[in-house]
C-alpha cells in the first residue's frame, strides 16, 4: 500500500511518514516546503516538492505512485495568525483542501485521513470534549478546519469518498530523529526549550486571569508518535466508511504546569512573564479519546507530560538550530 502524506515535510507529517515506513508502507511525501523542511523528509520516502493547489501535479503524482490513501497534514494551524490573516486560512485550508479531494476523485483514490483539531468545538459546553458536542469555532483556524470536515461529509455522501477525521490539540515531543521546528515558533514546549538552550531570554504567558485553577489556559498535549499511530490505525481499520475521533489525555495541563515540568526536566530557571490574552483562545480545551480507544484500540504509549517534554528536550539539544543547524 502506498500512502501520500500531504505536508509530510512538516512536524506531524514527517513523523507519521517515518512511522509508516517503519511499518512497511510505501510513502510519498508531498510538500511545497513553505512551512516544512526538506531535511525532515524521512529516508526511504519519495519526495515531491509541489503545491497541493497544483491540481495536475497532484493527480499525476497520485496515479504515478498508485497511491491508495492520502493523509492530509498540510493545513495552516496557528490560531493567532488566523485571527490576523483569515483569508490565508480560507485559501489554504478550504480552497486547497477542495483541490485535494477533487484530485483524489480524478485519480481514483478513495480514502483520506484528515489531521483536524478540537478547535472546531470552540468553547465546549463540557470537558473533556466528546465527538457528539456542538462545533462552534471561535477563530478562523477552527472554522476552516470545520469547513473542510463538512466538505468531507458531503463528498462522502454524494461521491462515495471515505475518510477519517482525527481531532486533537497540541502535538509535542520527538520521534524517529524528527522534532518540532517552526518559523516563527509559537508552540509552548519548543519555545520553553529554546529558553533552556539560551536561544531566547524568557517566555510570555498569554493571560493568567482565565477561569482555571491557576488562571492560565489548559490544553491537551499528545506525543507525536502516539498521533502517528492513531492515523495509521484509522487507515487500517476505518477505511470503508466516514468516521470522526477526538484524541486527548482527558485532563490537560495548564501553561504554568507545562513551564514547571520543563524547568524540572531541563534544570533551567526559564524566566516567565505574563502578557495580554491572545484573541480567540478559550480557557480550556481537552479532548476525550474514549471512542478511538474503544473502536480502534488506540493506546497512547507516552501519555504523561514528562515523557513528551523529555523526548523534545533530547531532540532540541541535538538540533539547537532546528533543521537549519
Amino acid at each position: 500500500m502506498t500512502v501520500l502524506v500531504a505536508g509530510g515535510a512538516g512536524y506531524i507529517g514527517s513523523v507519521t511518514a517515518a512511522e509508516l515506513l517503519r511499518q512497511g508502507y510505501e510513502v510519498v511525501v508531498y510538500d511545497n516546503l513553505d512551512r516544512g523542511h526538506r531535511r525532515a523528509t524521512p529516508p526511504g520516502a519519495v519526495f515531491v516538492e509541489a503545491d497541493l493547489g497544483d491540481f495536475r501535479t497532484l493527480v499525476v503524482t497520485l496515479k504515478k505512485h498508485a497511491v491508495d490513501t492520502v493523509m492530509h497534514f498540510a493545513a495552516h494551524s496557528l490560531v493567532g495568525e488566523s485571527m490576523e490573516k483569515p483569508e490565508l486560512y480560507y485559501e489554504n485550508n478550504v480552497v486547497v483542501g477542495k483541490r485535494i479531494l477533487d484530485a483524489m476523485r480524478a485519480a481514483g483514490v478513495n480514502y483520506l485521513v484528515f489531521s483536524s483539531t478540537c478547535a472546531t468545538f470552540g468553547e465546549p459546553a463540557r470537558l473533556p470534549i466528546t465527538e457528539d458536542l456542538p462545533q462552534h469555532p471561535t477563530n478562523p483556524y477552527g472554522e476552516t478546519k470545520l469547513a473542510f470536515e463538512r466538505m468531507l461529509h458531503w463528498y462522502h455522501q454524494l461521491h462515495g469518498l471515505n475518510y477519517t477525521v482525527l481531532r486533537y490539540f497540541n502535538a509535542a515531543g520527538a520521534a524517529h530523529g524528527l522534532g518540532e521546528d517552526h518559523d516563527p515558533e509559537t508552540h509552548i514546549i519548543p519555545l520553553l526549550l529554546q529558553v533552556a538552550l539560551g536561544e531566547r531570554e524568557g517566555i510570555t504567558i498569554f493571560g493568567d486571569d482565565y477561569p482555571t485553577p491557576d488562571g492560565t489556559c489548559i490544553r491537551d498535549y499528545i506525543h507525536i508518535l502516539d498521533l502517528a499511530q492513531a492515523h495509521i490505525l484509522a487507515m487500517e481499520k476505518k477505511r470503508d466508511t466516514a468516521s470522526h475521533y477526538n484524541l486527548g489525555n482527558g485532563a490537560g495541563y495548564s501553561v504554568k504546569e507545562v513551564i514547571e515540568a520543563t524547568r524540572r526536566i531541563t534544570g533551567h530557571a526559564i524566566p516567565a512573564k505574563v502578557g495580554a490574552r491572545r484573541p480567540g483562545d478559550p480557557p480550556a480545551l481537552v479532548g476525550s479519546a474514549e471512542k478511538i480507544k474503544r473502536e480502534l484500540d488506540w493506546r497512547p504509549q507516552y501519555p504523561d507530560l514528562e515523557s513528551i517534554i523529555q523526548s523534545a528536550w533530547e531532540w532540541h539539544q541535538r538540533h539547537p538550530g532546528g533543521y537549519q543547524d
